[in-house]
C-alpha cells in the first residue's frame, strides 16, 4: 500500500509551460480521503510552492530547496542551511564566471545582485518576489542554497569552475541552466529518508517522480520510483519504473490514478 506519493516539478508534474494538470487538486483531494500524504519536492523554494499550492497547502508535505528546508502541515522538520562564510566563498567563484549569474536562496527570500534582462526573464520563471541588492554577501537571511543560472549551459560554463569543491559541497544541476550548491547533507533522497523516519512511512510504502539530476537521490529510497519518459538518461536508468506518458501529457497524475485511486 502506498502511503506518499512525492514528485518533483519542473519536467515532471508541471508542463514545459510551467503550468499544474487541472487535475492534480482532484488527486490530491482523493489521495488524502485515502490517508495519502501528497508531497512535492523541488529545487524551489518553500514560500513559492507553498503559494503554487496554496488552496492545498496546510494538508501537504514539501521538499523545498533540493532537501534543506521541509515542512509539513504547516509545521517545519527541519532545514539544512549553508553557513554564511561557505556562502561568501561560492559567491566570490560565481560572480567571476562569465555570462552566469549568483542567486542567494534565503530561506525568507530570493536575493539578486543584477538585473540583466535575459537574466531576470529566466529566474522569473523559477523564482517569484525576487529582491535586489548591491552585494549578496551582505545579505541578511538563512542561506538555503546558492544558484547559479546560466543561459546557455550551466554545465558546460559553470559546473567546471566548482568541481574542485564537490567534497565539500553538494552541486548538482537542477535544469539545464541551474546549478544548485548546498550543503554536502542536502538532497531530496536524504530529505525523504528522513521524512520516512519522522513519519514511519516506508520505502515500499513511498511513490516518486523525477526527471532530472537533483531527483536522481530519491529513485534509491523508493519501491515505486517513477523517472518521467522526458527523463534525463541517469534518472531513465536509476529508476524502477518509466510514466507511459510525459510531462506535457500529465504522465504523473495518470500514474498516480492507476497505482493509487484504482482507475485504468
Amino acid at each position: 500500500m502506498i502511503k506518499l506519493v512525492v514528485t518533483d516539478l519542473d519536467g515532471t508534474l508541471l508542463d514545459d509551460n510551467k503550468n499544474l494538470g487541472a487535475g492534480i487538486w482532484d488527486i490530491a483531494a482523493r489521495l488524502a480521503q485515502k490517508g495519502i500524504i501528497f508531497s512535492v519536492a523541488s529545487g524551489r523554494q518553500f514560500a513559492v510552492i507553498q503559494r503554487m499550492f496554496a488552496p492545498i497547502a496546510a494538508g501537504m508535505l514539501f521538499i523545498a530547496d533540493n532537501g534543506a528546508c521541509v515542512v509539513h502541515k504547516n509545521r517545519e522538520l527541519f532545514t539544512d542551511s549553508l553557513d554564511p562564510a561557505d556562502a561568501r566563498v561560492l559567491l566570490k567563484i560565481g560572480r567571476a564566471i562569465p555570462g552566469a549569474f549568483p542567486i542567494l536562496c534565503g530561506k525568507n527570500h530570493t536575493w539578486v545582485e543584477d538585473d540583466d534582462e535575459r537574466f531576470i526573464a529566466i529566474l522569473n520563471d523559477f523564482f517569484d518576489r525576487h529582491r535586489l541588492v548591491d552585494d549578496l554577501a551582505q545579505v541578511d537571511d538563512t542561506i538555503m542554497k546558492i544558484t547559479m543560472l546560466d543561459p546557455d549551459d550551466v554545465v558546460k560554463n559553470v559546473y567546471p569552475r566548482f568541481e574542485q569543491h564537490a567534497q565539500r559541497y553538494r552541486i548538482i544541476p537542477s535544469e539545464k541552466r541551474l546549478l544548485d550548491i548546498s550543503t554536502p547533507t542536502a538532497s531530496k533522497g536524504a530529505a525523504l529518508r528522513r521524512v520516512q523516519r519522522l513519519l514511519g512511512v516506508a520505502p515500499g510504502e513511498t511513490l516518486v517522480f523525477g526527471d532530472y539530476l537533483n531527483d536522481l537521490e530519491m529513485m534509491a529510497v523508493a519501491a515505486h520510483s517513477y523517472a518521467m519518459k522526458n527523463a534525463h538518461p541517469e534518472v531513465l536508468k536509476a529508476a524502477k519504473f518509466v510514466t507511459e506518458h510525459d510531462n506535457n501529457h500529465q504522465g504523473v497524475e495518470r500514474t498516480i490514478r492507476k497505482l493509487c485511486l484504482g482507475e485504468t
